[in-house]
């Protein structure tokens, strides 16, 4: 008859009280940055200034030009457009991957998007396999169990931050 009671109480308090873990959880999306800066600013300098040249190749007056010539000068120009587009959008934002933080399934999935648009997963991890969190101001990395880096994710806001720390503090180690 005690368990009886014991079991019908635990159910009644699990109906009433689910578990907080899943309430107080939410899933995180964080988009990765590039690994360096200012390559990603000397791209968009570079890709602009190429695009403008293509333009310009023809406003600039040149004086009298044959026909030969002029098929030299819209090969250069359509090589500097497709050039200078190209390095204006290998940084860009919609090729970046997202890191997709699962509190529910206890994994991280790195998600990149097809060539329709849609987020496909190309890595997926679960907690317990993972080696080891470090939270700094600004960047979290995390460590595979080897020691090695798996990913450095850009992380400005406090509060994705600490709710990420308190996903992560069960399974994964944090260090300091």
């Amino acid at each position: 008859m005690a368990a009886t009671m014991n079991m019908a109480a635990s159910h009644a308090r699990a109906m009433t009280d689910p578990a907080p873990h899943f309430q107080e959880a939410m899933p995180l999306l964080i988009s990765f940055a590039p690994s360096w800066p200012l390559v990603a600013t000397l791209f968009r300098i570079a890709g602009t200034a190429l695009v403008l040249g293509a333009g310009m190749m023809w406003v600039v007056p040149g004086g009298e030009v044959g026909p030969d010539i002029l098929l030299i000068k819209l090969g250069l120009s359509v090589t500097f457009l497709l050039c200078g587009l190209a390095m204006l959008m290998i940084h860009h934002v919609d090729n970046r991957p997202d890191a997709y933080f699962d509190p529910i399934r206890n994994e991280v999935r790195v998600l990149r998007k097809d060539k329709r648009g849609r987020p496909q997963a190309v890595l997926r991890r679960s907690y317990d396999t993972l080696g080891c969190a470090r939270f700094s101001d600004r960047v979290v990395q995390i460590f595979d169990v080897d020691g090695t880096l798996l990913m450095r994710l850009p992380v400005d806001d406090h509060d994705v931050r600490h709710a990420l720390r308190a996903q992560l503090s069960g399974t994964v180690n944090i260090a300091s």
